[in-house]
């Protein structure tokens, strides 16, 4: 993951958003070790949309699935999940809308999503990523 990608996957996601109408969306791209490379938050979204955002596509990185497992994870393993959670600092959040990004296969990062909900905030990520010749994995 570098610069250049993040910055046209975030820019992917807004037109995305704007051609399909959701709701004013905030987007952190990562990289493969966890860390944050490119951030962008639109006009009138809410204050914690920057660490929600970071912390599906960080959760995801972090456990190996996209923040869909996760979410389904937690319904499923609670006291798993919580668990994480407070290893991570309370920085998981395990609902969709964290794609990890693979290029031939290999893990390259994620991106997370939020402002819509959180199957729309998956859809755009899944279609950015798809749309950049990568793979997309919610889970």
């Amino acid at each position: 993951m570098n610069l250049d990608l993040a910055n046209a996957l975030i820019s992917a996601a807004l037109d995305y958003r704007r051609a399909y109408d959701l709701k004013p969306l905030t987007i952190a791209v990562i990289d493969a070790g966890g860390h944050l490379v490119a951030l962008q938050r639109e006009d009138g979204t809410s204050n914690l949309r920057a660490e929600i955002a970071q912390g599906k596509a960080k959760g995801a990185v972090a456990m190996g699935l996209g923040s869909r497992a996760l979410f389904n994870r937690a319904q499923e393993q609670p006291y798993f999940i919580s668990a994480m959670n407070a290893l991570s600092g309370g920085a998981l959040v395990p609902v969709p809308g964290g794609v990890l990004i693979r290029r031939d296969g290999v893990l390259i990062g994620a991106i997370g999503i939020t402002g819509d909900s959180s199957d729309n905030d998956e859809t755009c990520a899944v279609a950015v990523i798809e749309a950049q010749g990568l793979t997309a994995e919610t889970g």
